[in-house]
């Protein structure tokens, strides 16, 4: 009877575990320095639209985070300490003002998705090459970054999934063969007209939304 209760013990407090982490990772943090007091007990962050200096954050104590954002902050420069997340799995960078991203990002090897929307000062081709040498990258966001053409650098990310182009100046389809894992490629509310739609350049079972 003894092990009975013990065992129905360690499962309710198993279950408790799990549940509070749980919910841990689905509670989002928007103010710094409360997420500061606690950096090991937070998942998300989320510091869009916020005037706020980042230079002297430890990014290293958010043994934990997944999930970044940075929108719409105006930074001119994204802080190299960002690398230090070894956890990080997605992260917003959109309508910033800074020219290509630091050096060190590629050392955030679990990072899957990328936004960069609104970015019209960066310089994509050097951004890219970064971004290429980030090994789990699947999902990049490149949207209403005012562009025409996309650099040969894009063809460098080589297990990308989802690519997302909307709202920007493309005319044509691009020939993207080379990115031989892409399943999705979203180029919405560019200026392809139907019947310039060259489908030749599209990888088979490509899903393209126009």
């Amino acid at each position: 009877m003894k092990t009975y209760f013990t065992t129905v013990l360690v499962l309710l407090i198993s279950t408790s575990l799990w549940s509070q982490i749980k919910y841990e990772k689905n509670k989002e943090f928007n103010n710094l320095n409360d997420a500061l007091k606690n950096p090991e007990l937070i998942y998300r962050l989320n510091l869009s639209n916020q005037n706020i200096k980042l230079d002297a954050v430890d990014w290293s104590k958010f043994i934990n985070l997944e999930y970044l954002s940075l929108k719409n902050d105006h930074l001119k420069e994204i802080p190299s300490g960002i690398s230090n997340i070894k956890t990080l799995k997605s992260i917003d960078l959109s309508g910033n003002d800074f020219d290509v991203l630091p050096s060190d990002f590629s050392n955030l090897k679990l990072l899957e998705e990328v936004r960069l929307n609104d970015e019209s000062k960066m310089n994509l081709p050097k951004t890219l090459d970064v971004l290429a040498k980030l090994p789990m990258l699947k999902s990049l966001y490149l949207e209403n970054d005012q562009l025409k053409t996309l650099p040969t650098e894009l063809l460098k990310i080589k297990n990308l999934e989802n690519l997302y182009l909307g709202n920007n100046e493309i005319e044509k389809v691009p020939t993207l063969k080379k990115l031989d894992h892409l399943k999705y490629l979203d180029l919405k509310d560019n200026k392809i007209k139907n019947d310039l739609q060259d489908m030749k350049n599209l990888n088979f079972g490509l899903k393209v939304n126009f």
